[in-house]
């Protein structure tokens, strides 16, 4: 299945709105919120600016992982309880929820472009982690016995007279 190309430049622009919108009502206490995801997206900027750089796009991707575990535990934690919520709340709010629900799909596409930039590791998906691709891997075991020298004396040309 052929994956649709996406523009960095999309997903960096979209996650700025959103990110912008969530920040709209100081809900969450120094602004945490804020500072990890506009960071996250200061180096999305870099790996739109240099499009040949594999570390500026392993390193976005790497930190849209972790914006999702962080913006997961400051919506949890300090999303503000009650009936008399107002409606900037709420909006700005739900916009932090819809930028969090949008970052699986942009880890996705930035793990796409990460292999076309000419990223040599693959997802471990039984550990979460990350591990280096073995599919080029050749055992040493069974290496071939080397070649014996072959016998050139007698293919030398003699040498020519003057």
């Amino acid at each position: 299945m052929e994956v649709p190309a996406v523009n960095l430049k999309a997903i960096v622009l979209a996650h700025w709105l959103l990110t912008t919108w969530g920040c709209m009502v100081p809900w969450i206490p120094s602004f945490s919120y804020a500072w990890g995801n506009f960071t996250i997206l200061a180096v999305g900027v870099w790996a739109v600016a240099q499009r040949d750089s594999v570390d500026a796009i392993l390193m976005f991707f790497t930190g849209l992982l972790l914006t999702i575990l962080t913006d997961i535990v400051h919506i949890s934690l300090y999303y503000p309880g009650g009936n008399n919520l107002s409606d900037t709340v709420r909006f700005s709010t739900g916009m932090a929820i819809f930028s969090l629900l949008l970052k699986p799909l942009s880890c996705f596409f930035a793990y796409q472009m990460y292999r076309e930039r000419g990223g040599e590791y693959a997802l471990n998906l039984g550990f979460l982690g990350v591990a280096q691709d073995q599919s080029s891997y050749q055992s040493i075991d069974h290496a071939e016995p080397p070649r014996p020298f072959p016998d050139v004396s007698s293919k030398i040309a003699p040498p020519r007279p003057y």
